[in-house]
């Protein structure tokens, strides 16, 4: 660093988790093995966000800028030899967005120094990285409490000439949830045909879309839970949990150039068949009141068409023989005794979630090697310490967050959850259906039976 020992930058209380509207405060700490004229010593503290079109690229294809301040702590002089400590102090705008880092582009904040020197000398600079973390209180989202749900039907063909319907329904006990928290999920399916179905699919996917000049989307399955298939001509039931890992908020407030939506997608394989459940994770849990769980009226069990009755025997031909033919599709459901009458309870077959219960491992500081500045002591806490608030970092992106409590947070390790990897797709390619389309079940075939 030629002349400079140190020059570097602390933030007050090593605090690195901020809100907005907060202010931010630290020093710029420089050590000098000899005299060193300046001309400035400046510090800028800068939010900003930018896209690319390419993986882990920073030639941003669109940014945004959210605030730039800078603040002049020394004039023109000289830098004498020894220690010497410079106060800065920003305020933090409320309407800046929550920090986060994915492969097409990040949002991120940091506090750099830079002493402005001599035209022929050579400027000194240091950064330091901060994070923001706004916080999404689900109960300022409407009807949060109410149940997520989604029906459709699919009309399908198998052995060459025969026809069958499977009616898929699901539904989520609640809209939004934190990281920590339980998703209650119910599905029903209705296999009105002669042939099984190939085992049903439950996964919690998150959809991230980059907004350049085409939109790219980058979508992640979270965790996955898969049961068995339905025998033909059976009504079967089937109720999981799914738990929600450490995962950045829905809908980053402030930022135009980087969403986040998160779905249950719930598939049946052969007959293919998938409905979307549109939900929110926020930092803020759902305060389900006893007045609202009363108002919430019970989900009525799918009306099916009544048995229809036994048809008279056909009249014998003059030659005493019964004319034959392969039978209805109706018939054969009655013929099996199930008609959706009777439920079955569907097994589940795997889970793609880490079990929780066992000791979570304590991650290594280079396991954070993409998240620049961000440190950890010699000492690292165990990741059930719950003395303090928790740091996580969260799946898919690099922003540390705590999960519950109001006290100023401070690093520690943290359990590492592992999603399945990342699947790279070149875009433009279809997109998964919007909240509006997802939630927009009125055109489904079963509702207008019903």
């Amino acid at each position: 660093m030629g002349k400079l020992q140190e020059f570097d930058i602390t933030f007050t209380n090593n605090k690195v988790v901020y809100s907005p509207g907060e202010s931010i405060s630290g020093t710029v700490k420089i050590t000098s093995a000899n005299p060193l004229q300046y001309k400035a010593i400046k510090v800028n503290c800068l939010g900003s966000c930018g896209v690319s079109n390419k993986m882990n690229d920073t030639s941003w294809a669109a940014e945004e800028q959210y605030f730039s301040s800078t603040l002049s702590v020394a004039d023109k002089g000289t830098l004498a030899q020894g220690e010497h400590s410079f106060p800065f102090q920003f305020l933090i705008p409320g309407s800046a967005p929550t920090s986060f880092e994915g492969p097409f582009g990040k949002i991120s904040y940091r506090v750099r120094a830079v002493i402005d020197t001599s035209r022929f000398s050579k400027d000194y600079k240091a950064q330091k990285p901060f994070y923001l973390l706004n916080l999404l209180n689900l109960n300022e989202v409407p009807d949060i409490e109410q149940p997520s749900s989604s029906v459709t039907t699919k009309k399908f063909t198998y052995l060459l000439v025969k026809t069958g319907t499977v009616m898929l329904k699901a539904r989520s006990d609640l809209r939004g949830y934190t990281p920590g928290q339980v998703i209650k999920l119910a599905t029903e399916i209705h296999n009105k045909s002669g042939k099984d179905t190939g085992c049903v699919l439950a996964s919690l996917i998150q959809k991230v879309t980059y907004k350049t000049k085409r939109a790219i989307y980058d979508l992640r399955t979270i965790a996955e839970v898969e049961g068995a298939g339905v025998k033909a001509g059976k009504h079967a039931e089937w109720k999981e949990q799914i738990i929600v890992p450490p995962l950045p908020q829905s809908a980053l407030t402030g930022c135009s150039l980087i969403e986040i939506d998160y779905f249950i997608q719930v598939s049946l394989k052969s007959p293919e068949v998938v409905v979307t459940l549109p939900i929110y994770i926020g930092n803020i849990p759902v305060n389900v009141t006893p007045s609202r769980a009363a108002a919430t009226p019970p989900t009525p069990a799918p009306c099916l068409p009544p048995r229809p009755a036994p048809r008279p025997a056909p009249r014998s031909s003059p030659g005493g023989v019964t004319p034959s033919a392969p039978p209805a599709e109706e018939d054969m459901e009655e013929e099996m005794g199930a008609g959706g009458l009777v439920s079955e309870e569907i097994p589940t077959k795997s889970h793609s979630q880490q079990d929780h219960s066992a000791q979570p491992p304590c991650v290594s500081p280079s396991a954070f090697s993409y998240a620049p500045g961000l440190t950890f002591s010699q000492n690292q806490r165990r990741a059930d310490d719950t003395s303090g608030p928790l740091f996580c970092v969260s799946t898919g992106a690099t922003i540390p967050f705590f999960s519950d409590g109001s006290s100023t947070p401070v690093p520690t390790s943290c359990p590492l959850i592992l999603p399945p990897e990342y699947s790279t797709w070149d875009y433009p390619h279809e997109p998964p259906p919007t909240y509006e389309e997802s939630c927009s079940s009125n055109n489904s075939s079963f509702n207008s039976r019903r």
